[in-house]
């Protein structure tokens, strides 16, 4: 299958990496690399990209498409998460930029038997990975109804988490619920009929926080925001595009920690505690889609991109 991927917020990525010809810049959600197409153009034959990404798809289309690229390209099969152990691995000890776009990408959307999306019928899996043993249908059939209260209520801001939980374990009492459409039934007969036509899809915020437990995804912005600034160089930036907003708090937050590090009591005049200032926030606000970028890609309605400079 194809790999079609609309990148969001291409050109403002782009413009804040502040990309310097002969640096070294890591895309850490790969893609089918419409970030990094752009991201190699500004780059020398002494530039480096390296490219992460967990799944095998993204990487075959990215290869094949930066394959003509000037500067040098190193993929990497890997989740973001590790980008400690994929640095290392190449022998960099310092890079001039990171770029993260966070969630779930298009074509994985749109790949029917990845069982990401409710508006296909698949088995339930959702692995970004598939080396990953744990799966979307495992998560709906063995999670007892309190996790799974959770989990959607936390992880998907879901008001009918509980509902949606006790209707999924007494549907699975009687049988195991394996495709995606099985549990479309399911928490469509869980919220009432008002609530269902208000809004989007009204399991959208279900397969969400399954897909998101899964892959772990809110567990591992911070730890990588905090790797990448270890690593960035002076002067260097990250970038980070979030698609809800559980993603967007964790990177607000884990800027204005390590841009205002302090922990002294506010009484006290002066700072007792020496942390130091490690980055400057670029973004006071989040940059958004424009109307036009919406018009084109629907899909990139929710997206805020967050930028903060090494000092």
């Amino acid at each position: 299958m194809d790999f079609q991927h609309v990148s969001v917020l291409l050109k403002e990525c782009i413009d804040n990496l502040n990309i310097k010809s002969h640096g070294i810049y890591v895309d850490g959600t790969l893609g089918g690399a419409g970030h990094s197409k752009e991201i190699v153009k500004k780059l020398s034959k002494e530039g480096l990209l390296i490219g992460i990404d967990q799944d095998t798809n993204a990487l075959h289309a990215a290869g094949e498409r930066l394959k003509s690229s000037e500067c040098q390209v190193k993929l990497a099969h890997n989740n973001f998460r590790n980008l400690d152990l994929v640095l290392k691995e190449l022998e960099v000890d310092k890079i001039d930029g990171i770029l993260l776009d966070l969630g779930v990408s298009s074509h994985q959307l749109d790949e029917a038997e990845r069982g990401f999306s409710y508006m296909h019928n698949a088995e339930l899996d959702m692995r970004m990975d598939v080396r990953n043993p744990l799966t979307a249908r495992e998560v709906v059939n063995k999670y007892s109804q309190e996790d799974l209260t959770k989990i959607i209520w936390q992880y998907g801001e879901e008001k009918w988490a509980k509902r949606i939980a006790e209707f999924v374990v007494e549907h699975r009492k009687i049988k195991e619920i394996d495709t995606t459409y099985e549990l479309v039934e399911i928490i469509k007969k869980a919220i009432p009929a008002g609530a269902r036509r208000e809004g989007s899809h009204p399991a959208k915020r279900t397969f969400q926080a399954i897909r998101i437990e899964v892959n772990e995804e809110l567990e591992i912005i911070e730890e990588t925001i905090k790797t990448a600034n270890n690593y960035l160089r002076v002067g260097g930036r990250i970038c980070i595009i979030t698609f809800h907003s559980l993603e967007d708090r964790i990177v607000k937050n884990t800027f204005k920690e390590l841009s205002d590090p302090c922990v002294c009591p506010p009484k006290f005049p002066i700072c007792q505690c020496n942390q130091k200032k490690q980055i400057h926030i670029v973004t006071r606000k989040p940059i958004v889609p424009t109307k036009e970028e919406l018009e084109v890609n629907p899909r990139s309605r929710s997206a805020k991109l967050r930028v903060a400079e090494k000092v």
